[in-house]
């Protein structure tokens, strides 16, 4: 659905809508949707590769098969392995006041669900909520990233060839329709972004009373421990932070490093960076940054840092002159940038990592707490006293330990934020209950033992609401 206008947009609604009144899909249905959607996602890597690569300018192959299309053909695999269970109604405690009915809850799809997807992982962060979406019975209008449109387009024909326009509807186009679109009377929205846009969109959907989970971001610190190998951090916070060129909303935003060890961290990270992007210019495998915008800002934020006495160190291997035209951003380490710059109050989501130091774990620990809760934390630590210190003086969307990123690849946990990191969960049975409505139910018996309470109260029924108000 292209060009659309706010009547149209809601007529595309109140159409998938009318589906969904004719009844949810059972749970074969469900299964063959997904089937469906895992095959046409296998049949067409190579175009996603293709079309996303295209859209970035350079994209890494091995990235995009790993985070947006194994991470969907996982999270189906795990669904369709636990759908049916997920379905069925869970029998629950019932008060014994109450005996000998009984209670359950039952789960009903929600009804029509919108997806706002962004663009740093445009398939991912599409599909991934669709495929929750529809486990749950539901039908779907997905709007894609225009700042990624080849990969827009193709997720359009592909959903296109697998459903019908009444169960997945995908609509194009800017910033204008996203805004109508977030104001559509949905059952559910669910928006991938980020936390400015996040409030806008909230504010959007309030009018409608509509449900939202908000999946942000924010500045995701990374703890190195004093003791901590110094080689192993740094292979595992390139490995995290340098994905997607940074792009990434979990991706280590800053690390907090013990003083003394700081110079041997930012040898053994650089050292890592040259091993893995020998030549930025003619490396199929580092990404650039998406967009022109994006670019200048990055570099905005490297020379105000630097204006304000921070010490950056730019990692390029070969030393060759970047084209600017192609948005390759070298990573940069900046050392003690200004509290108050840009780097470190916003979020910076490209392959810039400030290191700051710390004297105690306590000071590190208090440094997160000052700052807004993240949408993830890495800690990295071999001593599990320390390590649950830190778990437990600390809130974050999700953590990992002694690694970067690899919490979201869980498909067993949930995703999400919490504050300004994000709203609600997803992944796995977590996406399922998002998109359900978990309805209570209680059985009452043949007998009710609460007849024997009805007016006129007395004798008996004073004994028993004695008893009962003990």
């Amino acid at each position: 659905m292209d060009g659309s206008t706010p009547d149209l947009l809601l007529a595309e609604l109140k159409r998938l809508q009318a589906a969904h009144a004719r009844g949810a899909p059972p749970y074969v249905d469900r299964v063959a949707d997904l089937k469906r959607l895992r095959a046409a996602v296998k049949a067409k890597a190579e175009d996603i590769v293709a079309a996303t690569s295209a859209d970035f300018g350079r994209r890494s192959r091995h990235e995009t098969l790993l985070s947006d299309v194994m991470t969907v053909l996982h999270d189906i695999d795990y669904t369709l392995k636990n759908l049916k269970r997920w379905m069925k109604p869970r029998r629950v405690a019932t008060g014994w006041q109450f005996l000998p009915g009984r209670s359950e809850i039952r789960y009903q799809p929600v009804g029509v669900v919108g997806i706002i997807s962004p663009w740093n992982y445009p398939v991912n962060l599409a599909l991934m909520p669709l495929v929750a979406a529809l486990a749950a019975g539901n039908r779907a209008m997905i709007k894609p990233s225009e700042l990624t449109p080849r990969t827009s387009d193709l997720l359009k024909s592909l959903l296109a060839d697998v459903f019908p326009s009444d169960k997945v509807s995908v609509v194009l186009g800017g910033p204008e329709i996203a805004a109508q679109f977030s104001a559509l009377p949905f059952d559910h929205l669910f928006f991938t972004g980020s936390t400015a846009v996040g409030r806008i969109v909230m504010q959007a959907a309030a009018k409608n009373l509509t449900p939202v989970t908000l999946e942000l971001g924010g500045k995701s610190p990374a703890i190195i421990a004093p003791d901590y190998p110094v080689a192993t951090a740094a292979a595992r916070l390139v490995a995290g932070k340098f994905l997607n060129a940074g792009q990434t909303c979990i991706a280590p935003d800053y690390i907090l490093a013990p003083s003394e060890q700081i110079p041997a961290l930012t040898a053994a990270i650089e050292k890592e960076l040259r091993e893995r992007y020998p030549s930025l210019q003619s490396s199929a495998d580092y990404t650039t940054v998406a967009t022109d915008r994006h670019f200048a800002r990055l570099q905005n934020m490297v020379a105000e840092a630097q204006a304000g006495g921070a010490q950056i160190i730019e990692v390029n291997p070969a030393k060759e002159t970047l084209d600017p035209a192609r948005r390759i951003l070298p990573p940069t380490l900046v050392l003690n940038p200004p509290a108050q710059s840009k780097l470190m109050s916003e979020e910076i989501f490209g392959p810039i990592l400030p290191i700051l130091p710390y004297r105690s774990l306590d000071e590190a620990i208090r440094y997160v707490n000052e700052h807004d809760r993240p949408l993830a934390l890495y800690h990295f630590d071999l001593d599990s006293e320390r390590t649950r210190r830190v778990l437990d003086s600390t809130i974050a969307g999700g953590v990992t330990v002694n690694d970067c990123v690899l919490h979201i690849a869980q498909s067993a946990l949930p995703f999400g934020g919490i504050g300004p990191s994000g709203i609600g969960h997803y992944h796995g049975h977590h996406g399922f209950l998002t998109f359900s409505k978990q309805k209570p139910v209680f059985y009452q018996a043949r007998f009710s033992s609460l007849s024997l309470l009805k007016p006129p109260y007395r004798g008996f029924a004073d004994k028993l609401i004695a008893f009962l108000t003990r």
